[in-house]
């Protein structure tokens, strides 16, 4: 905390307390889940369940992990350093597949790669065959496919990490590795990539925390992984206790990741200089500039352009037959909006809580500040593991209010209040570092003034720092907003009875394999997906340097 600044009184400190334990409350729950089961249920696990369900998760995570490091480095690396045809466009194109969730991309390429779907009926139309018996395409629903697809949606996380951190490398440090008779492959990874390394260690850990995470697109290519076990073992056998253990057996991957995400950042050092002067893209020509432009362009197509392009054509084909959107459709769209709406209010509201306790907490070693970050945790936790830990604290909670209210059944998950606190704790962390963010550029002077000017920390946060951290509030209920609206593990496990979101109607859809239906979910969470990814490519596009600008300014 700046000098002079007082800390926020006991009871924002009560607050910050209260959203740790509660998000603490759902891991607490699903270790008491687990352990108080009984013996046979481990046997039974530990012989049919887990040995498969891990193997898969762990060969999807490896799979996964190298196709988004070779793809996210790569092309932040070209971007970064070289100058070719379409560079100024692909280098925030490149982040477009973050508005795909896994799923809508594993709905589109299972009808796009199918046997007589349209991609191998062009191939064979080329090649002369009449028959998919004459030729095929290897089969999507496989380890292969699930890695293919995760891997081509989720790139950007590395991509992102990798850019930011070669745009502000000094140049000199090239400069010197290529005067010692390094060539530029040697230099990129002698001198480049180590100094990336902490930066592609966070991408890639959000990577497989995301891939952990999914549901959907594991189950649609059909690969048994932990996630989802927990599902299949909750929802179709009715098994709770069974589905704890395996979720904790999840935990311990969870565990892992990060473990590895703060391996790789352990000696993350940051130092100040004057006047550094930026690496500067090289030109390229002929050939070599239109290679870079198809190497780069690739992971948009295939992860972006091509499903999206799907999405599209069969929305307009059902429109065209006269088919319209169902009643259902509209159901499940304003019970989208109206689930997102509530978690955005929330979460932010928590999250503005939470920022400014940390703040004011920021020097001092009060226990406030692990409080602050122990409540966005959530976002480590995949969302089954989140459901199946908040089921039994949330139902002793319902269960007494509706005791209090003369209320029957249980009010609160009927209402999906519970799916809204589940969002909530999951996507916390985007607005308490959005907030928190925003607070740091605030200059400490203008606190200080409103102190002596007689104003507590309340008022200070009211007529001070709100107005002027509306940038950073608005961009983090943007992204809370569009996260509910595409998440599914955790609503497909706690939402209400009869009540169908966009994900989970897609879910369905996909489930039938009424395609068409499902292509207007899936284009209407595409569609609020690409404000983020918007919003994120143009703040990237003005950090970054331009070609020839020998002193940038960051």
């Amino acid at each position: 905390m700046p000098r002079g600044l007082r800390a926020a009184g006991p009871l924002w400190r009560i607050a910050t307390l209260l959203v740790a334990l509660g998000v603490l409350a759902p891991v607490a729950s699903l270790a008491w889940l687990a352990l108080g089961a009984d013996l046979s249920h481990w046997a039974h696990l530990l012989q049919f369940v887990l040995p498969q369900a891990a193997l898969n998760t762990a060969l999807l995570l490896a799979g996964v992990g190298a196709v988004v490091l070779v793809i996210g480095t790569g092309c932040a690396w070209l971007v970064s350093s070289c100058d070719f045809p379409g560079r100024r466009v692909l280098h925030w194109a490149l982040l477009l597949p973050l508005a795909m969730p896994t799923y809508i991309v594993a709905f589109a390429y299972l009808d796009l790669l199918h046997p007589i779907g349209p991609v191998q009926g062009a191939i064979r139309w080329m090649l002369g065959y009449d028959s998919p018996r004459q030729f095929r395409l290897p089969d999507l629903r496989s380890m292969g496919g699930a890695i293919f697809v995760l891997g081509v949606v989720l790139y950007p996380y590395v991509y992102m990490t990798a850019r930011a951190m070669f745009m502000t490398q000094p140049a000199h440090l090239m400069e010197a590795a290529r005067t010692l008779g390094e060539s530029r492959l040697g230099a990129f990874r002698r001198v480049a990539l180590p100094l990336a390394r902490p930066a592609i260690a966070v991408g890639l850990s959000l990577a497989l925390l995301e891939t952990l995470n999914d549901i959907g697109a594991s189950e649609f290519l059909g690969i048994q992984t932990l996630t989802v076990a927990v599902y299949t073992t909750w929802i179709t056998r009715s098994d709770l206790a069974g589905a704890a253990q395996i979720a904790c057996a999840m935990l311990l991957v969870v565990i892992a990741l990060v473990l590895l995400e703060r391996h790789g950042r352990r000696h993350q050092r940051f130092g100040s200089a004057q006047r550094m002067r930026a690496m500067q893209p090289r030109p390229l020509h002929g050939m070599a500039a239109w290679m870079a432009t198809i190497a780069a362009s690739g992971p948009v197509l295939v992860g972006f352009v091509a499903p999206a392009a799907y999405l599209v054509w069969e929305s307009i084909k059902r429109l065209q037959l006269g088919q319209g959107i169902s009643r259902g459709l509209v159901t499940s769209l304003g019970n989208t909006i109206a689930l997102a709406l509530g978690v955005t209010v929330l979460a932010v509201a928590v999250g503005l809580v939470v920022a400014w306790t940390a703040r004011s907490h920021a020097s001092a070693p009060n226990p406030a500040r692990w409080q602050a970050r122990a409540a966005t945790l959530g976002y480590a936790l995949p969302g089954t593991v989140l459901a199946i830990g908040l089921l039994t604290p949330a139902l002793a909670v319902d269960a007494r209010v509706a005791g209090w209210l003369g209320l029957p059944g249980l009010p609160l998950m009927a209402l999906g209040m519970v799916l809204v606190v589940a969002c909530v704790i999951r996507f916390l962390a985007m607005p308490v570092g959005g907030i928190e963010s925003g607070l740091a550029r605030i200059p400490p002077a203008l606190e200080q003034a409103a102190r002596l000017l007689g104003e507590n920390a309340t008022g200070t946060l009211r007529r001070v720092h709100l107005p002027l951290l509306q940038p950073a509030i608005g961009a983090s209920a943007l992204l809370v907003f569009v996260d509910a609206m595409k998440e599914l593990p955790a609503t497909l496990l706690l939402r209400p009875a009869n009540f169908d979101t966009l994900a989970t109607w897609l879910y369905a859809e996909a489930a039938r394999g009424t395609y068409e239906e499902g292509a207007l979910a899936a284009l209407a969470i595409v569609a609020a997906g690409l404000l983020p990814v918007v919003l994120l490519a143009r703040t990237q596009f003005r950090q970054a340097p331009a070609a020839g600008h020998q002193n940038p300014h960051p």
